[in-house]
């Protein structure tokens, strides 16, 4: 898949899950923690990704999983109206496609105005 192509699926994912939340009532505009997921095939791959984020200041990097389901969870304290959540997520997209990662998306807590 081209880099477009990856972008063009993301933002259209993306916008799916906007969707969903704010039919389960997410105000957009409310920072939370905003947890993207990378899948990895090699602990050393997770490894220097997260050495990446982290040192340029992305996001909070953990790696989960063992050697059979590496995912590389990279945490940014975040609103998620569409054009932020569709930035970074789009941001998030090309580093998989420069490390040869699998992009898995995003989630985060629904935050309802009280």
């Amino acid at each position: 898949m081209s880099l477009v192509d990856t972008l063009l699926t993301a933002a259209y994912e993306d916008t799916q899950l906007l969707i969903k939340n704010d039919e389960l009532g997410d105000n957009f505009s409310i920072p939370r923690n905003v947890d993207f997921i990378l899948r990895c095939n090699t602990k050393q791959k997770a490894e220097t990704v997260s050495s990446f984020i982290s040192d340029n200041q992305y996001g909070i990097p953990t790696i989960e999983g063992d050697d059979d389901s590496l995912r590389l969870r990279v945490t940014v304290f975040m609103p998620i109206t569409q054009q932020v959540i569709c930035s970074v997520s789009g941001f998030m997209a090309c580093i998989a496609e420069l490390f040869s990662l699998e992009y898995d998306g995003w989630g985060s807590e629904i935050q309802k105005s009280t």
